[in-house]
């Protein structure tokens, strides 16, 4: 079970990372999107950083049901409700290896996604699948993490080569080709913080 301190500290640290690199979301959502998807979750994640203090006493899942409304609140686009639904999947189980693989099926169910469409699905499911994998292998969060931050490091280097067939990017199909998709890359951001 995740300490609720542990919960905390890792959501401060995501934000960081990700408004520290929301222009590179942006400009790479320019190429194949909207151009507002780095704006966009810089928005949400400094709200959800804004409010880390005022969640010192809620349990985790409550932590990650406010995280849900935020996103969906303040992230535009498709972003805001895929990440809020893989933070309500979050809410509903009570350690990493589960939380990481209810993430995924929130994104999952919520996108009508499968793995190969140049989406954060591309990423998040075989991160997830890789760590429980592990996990279950070593019962080590540090070994399930490497491994799964490795499988995402692959993922997101294949699918940049994909053609995307969901979001605004589909509207350019071949054309897709070549640029990582800001989720994508959004993704993993949140994964290597976790690894780190």
């Amino acid at each position: 079970m995740m300490e609720n301190s542990t919960v905390l500290t890792y959501l401060d640290k995501i934000a960081t990372k990700l408004i520290a690199n929301s222009e590179e979301l942006t400009e790479l959502d320019r190429l194949i999107g909207d151009g507002d998807h780095g704006i966009n979750i810089k928005r949400g994640f400094a709200n959800i950083q804004e409010q880390l203090g005022a969640w010192k006493d809620a349990n985790v899942s409550t932590i990650f049901k406010n995280c849900a409304m935020i996103l969906m609140s303040k992230v535009g686009g498709s972003s805001g409700p895929l990440l809020a639904s893989a933070f309500l999947g979050m809410s509903k189980v009570d350690n990493l290896n589960q939380m990481l693989l209810a993430a995924s099926e929130g994104i999952k169910a919520r996108g009508k996604a499968v793995v190969g469409e140049k989406t954060m699905l591309d990423i998040i499911e075989p991160a997830s699948i890789e760590y429980d994998r592990v996990f279950k292998e070593s019962q080590n969060h540090k070994d399930a993490m490497t491994a799964a931050l490795a499988v995402a490091k692959i993922q997101l280097d294949k699918s940049k080569d994909l053609i995307a067939t969901k979001g605004r990017a589909s509207y350019l199909g071949e054309r897709s080709k070549g640029t990582t998709d800001p989720g994508s890359l959004t993704m993993y951001l949140i994964l290597e913080t976790l690894a780190e």
